[in-house]
């Protein structure tokens, strides 16, 4: 064999051996940049979201918004793969029915969910932002029109609320 089919054979080889690396990848572990305790930069002191680190394949968070001194909403989130491997965002907003987004992108700084076929929104949106601070964002379509609003945070102390 020659030199070049050698080089053949042994390149096959290392990307054969290497796809079963990326397969197995965790893509909720590359969302780790999520985790801690997030401060609205417009709400009252107690507002914002906290999430756990990912493990097990899966990450939790919960968010409150705090208005006069009173929850006024709440929600629980989970980041999981579902029973056909996809990884999804379910979102359940102040007691209402669970949400299902599936993960349509991730990068080093954002993480985009989507759910077409959701009133409002049809995406969910986490980009982490240079200085310690993390958008996030839901978008879509109200009767035609394209609507969002955006949640802007900032990192703080998990035990006291403090940004920094």
């Amino acid at each position: 064999m020659s030199i070049l089919g050698v080089c053949r054979v042994a390149t096959a080889l290392a990307l054969m051996l290497a796809l079963p690396a990326v397969a197995s990848e965790d893509p909720v572990a590359g969302m780790k940049w999520l985790s801690g305790c997030w401060a609205s930069v417009d709400g009252e002191p107690g507002s914002g979201e906290q999430w756990m680190a990912p493990a097990g394949r899966s990450m939790f968070g919960m968010s409150r918004t705090v208005r006069d001194g009173r929850t006024v909403a709440f929600e629980f989130m989970r980041i999981a793969e579902d029973e056909n491997g996809k990884v999804v965002f379910v979102a359940l907003p102040s007691g209402q029915q669970p949400t299902t987004f599936e993960l349509i992108s991730l990068s080093e700084n954002e993480v985009v969910f989507e759910n077409p076929g959701h009133d409002f929104p049809q995406r969910v949106i986490y980009r982490l932002m240079p200085g310690n601070r993390l958008t996030g964002r839901i978008e879509g379509t109200v009767n035609g029109t394209a609507r969002h609003v955006d949640f802007p945070m900032t990192k703080s102390d998990c035990e006291s609320g403090d940004s920094g």
